[in-house]
C-alpha cells in the first residue's frame, strides 16, 4: 500500500514510520499543506490511502482535503486531529474525509484503522467494478431475445421492450430463462407473486394479456398460450416472413 502521511509533528511521524514498515507499506510523509499537495500532485492516482492532519501550517488540513477531493473520488483519508467537537467532524467528512481519529491515538489503534479502511475501499471498488460488469451482461439471452436483470433493459430483436412492470419483467424473465418450457399459472404465481394473491390464476392472465401488448409493439410475440395447462416463451418465429 502506498501511503501519504500529512503530520506537521515529526515526532509523531517517525513514530508511525515505524509501524507502516512493519506492514510492509510504502509511505511518504508532508509537514504542511502545500508540502501536502505537491507530494500528492505528483502523481495524484497512485496513492491508495492519505492520513491528513487537521492542524497544518502554511495550508489547512480542510482546505488540503477539499483539493484532495477535487482531484480524486476515490482516495481514502483519514483525518488526525486534537479536535473532537461533533461539528468539527461533521465538517470533515463534509471536506470528504472517510474516517477520523482523535489525538492522542494509539499507533496500533491508527493502523487497524487503515487496514479497516483499505478492506472497506476495495469491497467497494470490487463491488463497484461488478455492478460496471453486470450492466454490460444480458442474463437471459436467446436468438432474438435478450434480458439485463441489473439494468432491467428486455430487447427483442435489439427494439426495446419498454414500460414493463417489476411483475411483467419477473414474469418475462421466468418464461424466457427456460424457452418453450410450459410454465402452468401456478407455477407462475409460485415463482412470481410467491402466492401473494393466494392462487388466483386470474391475475396471472391479466398480467400475461398486459405483457403481451406491450411486446407487440416492438416485434412478434413471444408468449404462447399451451391451452388447459399455462404458458410458454418460444420466439422461435420471430423474424420469419409470413
Amino acid at each position: 500500500m502506498k501511503l501519504l502521511m500529512i503530520e506537521d509533528n515529526k515526532s509523531v511521524s517517525e513514530m508511525m514510520q515505524m509501524f507502516f514498515q512493519k506492514e510492509g507499506w510504502d509511505v511518504t510523509f508532508a509537514y504542511d499543506g502545500i508540502e501536502a499537495m505537491d507530494k500528492f500532485n505528483e502523481d495524484p492516482d497512485s496513492w491508495d490511502m492519505i492520513t491528513l492532519d487537521l492542524n497544518l501550517p502554511k495550508k489547512d488540513g480542510m482546505e488540503v482535503a477539499k483539493e484532495i477531493r477535487a482531484k480524486s473520488q476515490t482516495v481514502p483519508i483519514i483525518m488526525l486531529t486534537a479536535r473532537d467537537s461533533d461539528s468539527d467532524q461533521v465538517l470533515g467528512f463534509e471536506m470528504g474525509a472517510d474516517d477520523y481519529v482523535t489525538k492522542p491515538f494509539s499507533p496500533i489503534t491508527l493502523v487497524a484503522r487503515i487496514k479497516a479502511l483499505q478492506r472497506r475501499a476495495h469491497t467497494e471498488t470490487e463491488e463497484k467494478s461488478e455492478d460496471e460488469k453486470a450492466k454490460n451482461v444480458f442474463d437471459v439471452q436467446t436468438d432474438h431475445f435478450k434480458l439485463n436483470s441489473s439494468t432491467r433493459e428486455v430487447y427483442l430483436d435489439d427494439k426495446r421492450i419498454s414500460d414493463l412492470t417489476p411483475k411483467e419483467f419477473e414474469l418475462l424473465k421466468t418464461l424466457a430463462q427456460k424457452p418453450r418450457q410450459v410454465f402452468s399459472r401456478e407455477q407462475l404465481l409460485e415463482t412470481v407473486w410467491n402466492y401473494e394473491y393466494y392462487g388466483d390464476e386470474r391475475t396471472v392472465d391479466a398480467h400475461v394479456k398486459k405483457l403481451r401488448q406491450k411486446i407487440e409493439k416492438v416485434g412478434t410475440q413471444v408468449i404462447q398460450t399451451v391451452w388447459g395447462v399455462g404458458y410458454k416463451f418460444d420466439d422461435s418465429e420471430v423474424g420469419k416472413k409470413k
